[in-house]
C-alpha cells in the first residue's frame, strides 16, 4: 500500500511539477527546492546521487571528502582523541571536546554528543575498541577521511568550515547534506557543484559504462527534484 503523504509533502510535489517535467539545471534544482521547503524549520537540503558501482568489490567503493564552500549551516561538534600535549591546541582551534581516556570511556559507556571525532595516528591503538560503537555511525576516524592526522588544528578548522565526508552505501547511492533551505540558490548551487566535482574525481578505474546515474536534491520533509546530468559535462 503506497504511503500517504502529508499536505506540506503533496504542495511541494505540485511546485515541482508545476515547473515542468524535469530533469531540471542545476540552477533551476536549486530554485526548486528552495520553494518546496515548506516545513515550519529551516530544513537541510539534501544531494542524492545514483553510481553505477558496485560497493561490494573494494576497487569500486567511493569513499571521499569534501570542503563546501559555504558549509552546511549546520553546526559540527568535533571531538578530538590524542595525548595530552594536544588538547589545548585542538581547543584553540574550535574543537568542542579533547581528551582520551576519559572520552574513551564515555562513548563505551553510552555518550555520543559529537558529529566528527579527529584522532592523532598515535592513540589509534587505543580507539580500536570503540569501532563496534562508532563504526556503525560513521563516526570511527579514517586516514582517506581526514579525520587520522597528525595536523589535528587544520583537521578541525576543515570541519569546522564545511568539510563533509561521504561514502557510497550498499546500493550504490551517495547520500548527504550540502546546506539549508535558507542558503540562497546559488550557495546550494556551488556546494552542490563542489561536491559533484569531487565525485567525478574519485571514479574507480574499474567502473565501465556510466558513472554517475541519477542526480536529486531534496529538503528534509520535501520530495526530490531530479536533476539534469549535463551538470556533470561543465564539471570535468
Amino acid at each position: 500500500m503506497p504511503k500517504k503523504r502529508g499536505k506540506r509533502y503533496r504542495q511541494a510535489l505540485e511546485i515541482i511539477q508545476q515547473a515542468g517535467d524535469g530533469p531540471f539545471t542545476l540552477e533551476e534544482a536549486a530554485e526548486l527546492v528552495k520553494k518546496t521547503a515548506l516545513a515550519k524549520f529551516d530544513e537541510s537540503v539534501d544531494i542524492d546521487v545514483r553510481l553505477g558501482v558496485d560497493p561490494r568489490h573494494a576497487d569500486q567503493m567511493v569513499r571521499g571528502t569534501v570542503a563546501l564552500p559555504h558549509g552546511t549551516g549546520k553546526k559540527v561538534r568535533v571531538l578530538v582523541l590524542a595525548d595530552e600535549g594536544r588538547w589545548k591546541e585542538a581547543l584553540e582551534a574550535g574543537a568542542d571536546y579533547a581528551g582520551l581516556d576519559e572520552y574513551i570511556d564515555q562513548i563505551q559507556n553510552g555518550w555520543l554528543e559529537f558529529d566528527v571525532v579527529i584522532a592523532t595516528p598515535q592513540v589509534m591503538s587505543k580507539i580500536g575498541r570503540l569501532g563496534r560503537i562508532l563504526g556503525p555511525r560513521g563516526l570511527m576516524p579514517n586516514p582517506k577521511s581526514g579525520t587520522v592526522t597528525e595536523n589535528v588544528a587544520e583537521a578541525v578548522r576543515e570541519v569546522k568550515a564545511g568539510r563533509i565526508d561521504f561514502r557510497v552505501d550498499k546500493t550504490g547511492n551517495l547520500h548527504t547534506a550540502i546546506g539549508k533551505a535558507s542558503f540562497t540558490s546559488q550557495q546550494i548551487r556551488e556546494n552542490a557543484e563542489a561536491f559533484l566535482r569531487e565525485v567525478l574525481r574519485l571514479r574507480p578505474p574499474s567502473v565501465k559504462g556510466a558513472y554517475v546515474r541519477s542526480i536529486t536534491l531534496s529538503t528534509t520533509m520535501g520530495p526530490p527534484v531530479p536533476v539534469s546530468l549535463s551538470v556533470l559535462n561543465t564539471l570535468r
